[in-house]
């Protein structure tokens, strides 16, 4: 009996002196956290840009992609008055059948070769849609779900534009994406086949629009994007409100066939592409090999992984971002598509292998999420050093060169480093 005394006793102890380690790990990376001054010079210098709504330099208008990824800074800076209205925009000039656009514009300024549409709810203003996109509706939404946890404004819920209220309007998005971007064979969200998040599509000509070249195909971004949507929704609204149907079981469903149908165990990974009506490359290429970063970042922030697997994750995108001596945890896609597979983006450019702050700042929010948050301030930091060293924010960079690419001022950027100091810093202040 006194052996089993002492050997209790001893894992006791060793029990102790283990979590009073972590203890002590715990409050020393909480404190390097807290001294780390270059995380409030980066929020300083995001709050700076985040004053105007377009998407940066190289863009007049507001994209709600974009958007939903900067509100929450755009509201430490802006009137809630003004983010609200800028909300209320997209509704005003939704379609007839529920869908979203992807930005709206002066109307003197609509001449970027889309095919633009008008509301006399919203005068003197153009908008247009990627129609090889499927995540306009659940951005905007989302979009929605910040604006009143930060603000407590749940008023905007039931502002009625024209006959409909905000609510109605929310689900009647959902609607959309259920009768015209629905997959009854595999209970999924579809889309053109593009890079990940992208909205290009691999043949040369005009990408961003369904044509008759379009190879539909189910990916892991989309579904991503509309649980999440779908949570906030119903996060949103007041318990009396009826829904026109029910969306909890349906994002349940959602999760289940992505399980089933594009997550693959033994790769530990999500498989690019599940094609509807054929895929746009050549038989030989092993597609399935290609690590998407981007749309993992949403499945872990939409709850598909469970911590093992978002570890996993997390060090494959770590692994692929160490074979390239510029790239972060943004890297887009690794190996990028050769030309001969995507001739309408060179690999390395882009979407097509890029470096995008814009969801490697997300990840850093699924990892805390998960409380993994060594792993949060580790991988969040080059991103911040390089936001600093160029002294601006960008839309993407070269990851072989360095060179920062794209638009300038590039709000996305700002806002989830933003977003992302703010989220460690709430972590050390804690801890």
């Amino acid at each position: 009996m006194k052996k089993y005394l002492l050997l209790f006793s001893a894992v006791f102890c060793l029990l102790q002196l283990q979590s009073t380690a972590q203890v002590a790990d715990k409050a020393a990376l909480a404190s390097s956290i807290r001294a780390d001054t270059r995380l409030d010079t980066i929020q300083a210098r995001a709050i700076q840009l985040l004053t105007g709504f377009s998407a940066g330099t190289a863009y007049d208008e507001v994209w709600i992609r974009d958007f939903n990824t900067f509100i929450k800074g755009s509201l430490k800076i802006q009137p809630k008055e003004k983010v609200r209205n800028m909300l209320l925009m997209f509704f005003k000039i939704q379609g007839e059948d529920g869908n979203i656009v992807d930005g709206v514009v002066d109307s003197t300024k609509a001449n970027g070769g889309y095919q633009y549409r008008y509301s006399a709810l919203l005068p003197g203003w153009a908008a247009h849609k990627n129609t090889v996109e499927t995540d306009q509706e659940s951005s905007l939404v989302q979009a929605v779900r910040k604006y009143t946890d930060v603000t407590g404004d749940k008023t905007i819920l039931f502002e009625r534009i024209g006959a409909k209220t905000i609510l109605q309007r929310m689900e009647e998005s959902f609607s959309y994406i259920l009768k015209n971007r629905w997959s009854e064979k595999y209970g999924l969200v579809k889309g053109a086949t593009t890079i990940d998040w992208g909205d290009v599509q691999p043949e040369k000509g005009w990408g961003v629009a369904i044509n008759a070249h379009t190879k539909w195909a189910i990916d892991i971004y989309d579904n991503a994007m509309f649980v999440m949507a779908i949570n906030d929704f119903l996060a949103m609204k007041p318990q009396s409100y009826k829904t026109q149907q029910d969306w909890a079981k349906l994002a349940s469903t959602i999760k289940a066939n992505v399980r089933k149908h594009l997550w693959m165990p033994e790769a530990q990974k999500y498989r690019p592409h599940l094609y509807l009506n054929g895929s746009p490359f050549s038989k030989t290429f092993e597609e399935d090999k290609i690590l998407y970063s981007g749309g993992s970042v949403c499945a872990i922030l939409a709850g598909f992984n469970t911590p093992e697997e978002i570890q996993q994750i997390n060090l494959q995108i770590v692994a692929a971002a160490s074979k390239e001596k510029y790239a972060t945890i943004g890297f887009t896609v690794y190996p990028p598509y050769p030309e001969s597979e995507f001739p309408n983006m060179l690999p390395y450019s882009y979407q097509n292998g890029g470096d995008w702050t814009w969801f490697g700042g997300r990840m850093v929010h699924g990892l805390i999420k998960h409380k993994l948050i060594k792993e949060a301030y580790e991988e969040l930091m080059p991103m911040v050093d390089r936001a600093i060293a160029h002294q601006g924010f960008y839309e993407w960079y070269n990851v072989q060169t360095g060179e920062a690419k794209g638009s300038g001022d590039f709000r996305g950027e700002a806002g989830v480093l933003y977003d992302a100091a703010e989220s460690l810093k709430q972590w050390a202040a804690k801890n």
